[in-house]
């Protein structure tokens, strides 16, 4: 583009934007692009739109919070803590990978969790769908087999604990226990109950390491790693005794 052309391309340029001004100056009653910003202003401020912006700030931050929720109050946390001891005792490194120990986990959490949500869903949405019930109704019967779940794997000391924390006093029925103090609580319980499975399925392993190592010391090799010879030993013992099968069947039956 020539500098006389670019000159003229800038001219016009100037007097679009003069035309433009003048048009988004104009305030006669019947211009479409009349606005008032004071009316905008106090629109903005009104408490029915306040109302509506936190609503929808809050619906949000909930849907961003709803997998960690949903993880922390399902039978997740302990199937994938007991996973990870497996693949620690096993010596594995990164074998199964983790994609494939979430999903399995995943996929046995729905499983476990299934009839949860199908109460929860036939006694608390169904009915809200077909206007029977409030949203407060539908959430408080929505929620009650979750707690009933969550309460059966919950000990009792972990349940005191933080009643103490959020200095509540002794309650009388479960449902004075709030949802709050309840969540956590089970979490705890559930990575207690996790530690205990993992400490279990870590004994044969260790046995074959030690075996392993005194045998090599015994020997004189004390510079071949253990690892590198208990590790075939460790797997073709998994494997004979099927212990992928024993390991999902306890875990399935832990929570029954």
């Amino acid at each position: 583009m020539t500098p006389k052309n670019k000159v003229r391309l800038l001219f016009f340029f100037l007097a679009a934007l003069a035309v433009c001004s003048d048009a988004l100056a104009q305030t006669t009653p019947g211009n479409p692009l009349n606005i008032d910003l004071a009316d905008m202003a106090q629109q903005a401020v009104s408490p029915a739109r306040i109302s509506t912006t936190m609503t929808l700030m809050f619906l949000l931050t909930a849907l961003s919070l709803a997998p960690a929720i949903l993880v922390m109050t399902t039978s997740f946390t302990r199937i994938i803590v007991v996973f990870g001891f497996l693949r620690q005792a096993l010596a594995t490194q990164q074998s199964p990978p983790n994609q494939v120990l979430i999903g399995l986990a995943l996929f046995l959490t729905a499983a476990i969790m299934l009839p949860t949500y199908e109460r929860a869903n036939r006694e608390g949405l169904q009915p809200y769908i077909r206007g029977e019930l409030s949203a407060q109704q539908s959430w408080d019967r929505g929620i009650e087999p979750l707690r009933e779940f969550m309460f059966k794997q919950t000990d009792a000391k972990s349940l005191a604990l933080f009643l103490k924390i959020g200095k509540l006093g002794r309650p009388k029925s479960p449902d004075d226990v709030p949802t709050t103090v309840l969540i956590p609580a089970y979490i705890v319980s559930e990575l207690r109950i996790a530690f205990q499975i993992g400490f279990i399925i870590y004994i044969p392993f260790l046995i074959i390491d030690m075996v392993v190592a005194s045998t090599l010391m015994a020997m004189g090799m004390m510079m071949l790693p253990p690892v590198f010879v208990s590790l075939p030993f460790k797997i073709i013992m998994f494997v004979l005794a099927d212990g992928w099968y024993l390991v999902v069947e306890s875990l399935v039956r832990s929570f029954n």
